[in-house]
């Protein structure tokens, strides 16, 4: 299946995505106030980390930005949280629709609906594309684990700190911070 084919689909409350052509399909997910929470909490970490850089800037995107990750065959996916560079910036500029390319940091945060599997699939995939950096972030247990590609994945609890490492330069943040 194509991403012209997947977005020709109706509004109809089923959240759907392209993995490598082939869809996935399950009910729209929930939305709740520990995963909105968390999202808003990412963000307001990541915006000033990027306004503190020097020109030109990349740019944070939330709320399950649609990204198209690759054509042939087509990856296109919801990311809940992002951070894309200043050259993806400028080769979107002026786009409407998904975002084309792949992020620096994508941050998928985890909902009761979804399943390890599911979460699974996409760090991997993330990581065959060459994701510099994946955090899946847990509000249940209050846990960030972060991926990168060729490297051991890292769990973090929220008595700890994570950096931004070469990915994100001077980024630090507490995972408490993360969580209501």
């Amino acid at each position: 299946m194509t991403t012209e084919q997947l977005l020709a689909f109706p509004d109809d409350g089923t959240d759907r995505e392209l993995i490598e052509g082939q869809l996935r399909e399950r009910g729209m997910t929930v939305r709740n106030y520990p995963h909105s929470s968390c999202m808003s909490r990412i963000t307001g970490k990541l915006v000033p980390w990027v306004a503190a850089q020097p020109e030109p800037r990349g740019d944070v995107v939330s709320g399950e930005a649609g990204f198209r990750l690759r054509r042939n065959p087509d990856t296109t996916v919801g990311i809940d949280v992002a951070y894309i560079s200043a050259e993806m910036v400028a080769a979107n500029r002026g786009i409407t629709g998904l975002l084309v390319g792949v992020p620096v940091l994508a941050v998928e945060i985890l909902s009761p609906t979804d399943t390890h599997e599911g979460v699974g699939e996409k760090v991997d995939l993330y990581l065959r594309l060459n994701v510099p950096m994946v955090w899946v972030v847990d509000p249940r247990h209050r846990t960030v684990i972060i991926y990168q590609p060729g490297q051991e994945p890292v769990l973090f609890n929220a008595t700890q700190s994570i950096d931004g490492g070469s990915c994100l330069p001077g980024l630090s943040v507490r995972v408490a911070d993360l969580f209501a």
